[in-house]
């Protein structure tokens, strides 16, 4: 087989086919861009549940006049029951110590929040977070200075719901967008080989075979594949640039979710590509075998 022949047949395609080239490498790019984010989303859910799950279930808030006597009878009280596992005091200067760091990156929010308004707290770590009932009835909210008890499992589980939605969304976008790319591709595969039907029609009559034949059309594609791979790795490290690492650089920093590691990039790149470039030469090698006869 003659590569440089091959190779000068693709550049040809490409060339001919120039503005549906752009076309499907543009759509490609943004379908395979949609599944790393996607592919990202669903890393950073995994690590936010390790982060949120293991840590405190239950909060209960002080009122604003509770006493040191009904402090320390819910302290002696947690101490005792044998639903909690382990629990931590906040004070207020320490609450309005953490949400100073959480919201570092929005300081008009920080300005205009008096020191005294978050409320004190024991964050309740329990031996079966399902029981939340228990403490909750041994802790009646209004009562004994206690202000209200909050199963903050319940709100992790609203939370991880809508991050699974934005992830499922975000894939069901992509997918709709790679349909888009595939049959993009399989318009361009049959405009290029019915523009070069004369060539291939010759190529055959003198003992050239089918796939040498189809081999350019489907380089073709796959290159195309393998450029919109490129620059959908290079929008998701734009992406990270400039907006995890700057707008979210406060939450990531206090904590409140976890970063997106370079490793992480480097992880699904080789994915995004494979993707781009098999699809693609997929794509137009069951174009060629359904509807060109070459």
């Amino acid at each position: 087989m003659r590569v440089n022949f091959v190779l000068s047949e693709v550049a040809t395609g490409l060339r001919r086919n120039l503005t549906m080239t752009v076309a499907m490498i543009l759509t490609t790019a943004i379908s395979l861009g949609l599944m790393g984010t996607g592919l990202l989303i669903a890393g950073m859910i995994s690590d936010m549940k390790e982060i949120y799950y293991d840590k405190v279930q239950v909060s209960i808030f002080l009122a604003d006049d509770v006493t040191d006597e009904q402090r320390g009878a819910i302290e002696a009280q947690l101490a005792d029951s044998p639903e909690v596992q382990s629990y931590l005091y906040e004070s207020k200067a320490e609450a309005y110590e953490r949400f100073q760091q959480q919201f570092s990156q929005q300081p008009e929010l920080v300005e205009n929040t008096p020191a005294d308004a978050l409320p004190e707290s024991f964050r309740v770590e329990l031996v079966n977070p399902e029981r939340y009932e228990v403490i909750a009835a041994e802790f009646p909210n209004g009562q004994n200075g206690v202000d209200q008890v909050r199963d903050e499992g319940d709100f992790l589980d609203r939370l991880f719901s809508l991050l699974n939605g934005a992830r499922n969304a975000t894939i069901a976008v992509a997918v709709v967008q790679a349909l888009a790319a595939l049959l993009l591709i399989s318009n361009t595969i049959q405009l290029a080989a019915f523009n070069r039907r004369n060539e291939t029609n010759i190529m055959r009559l003198v003992g050239a075979s089918r796939w040498y034949t189809q081999l350019p059309f489907i380089l073709e594609a796959a290159l195309a594949g393998l450029i919109g791979a490129l620059l959908a790795v290079g929008g998701l490290v734009l992406t990270k640039v400039l907006f995890v690492d700057k707008t979210l650089a406060g939450p990531i920093k206090a904590g409140i979710i976890p970063p997106v590691d370079w490793g992480a990039i480097a992880t699904i790149s080789p994915i995004i590509a494979g993707a781009g470039v098999g699809l693609a030469a997929v794509a137009a090698y069951v174009t060629l075998r359904l509807y060109v006869r070459l």
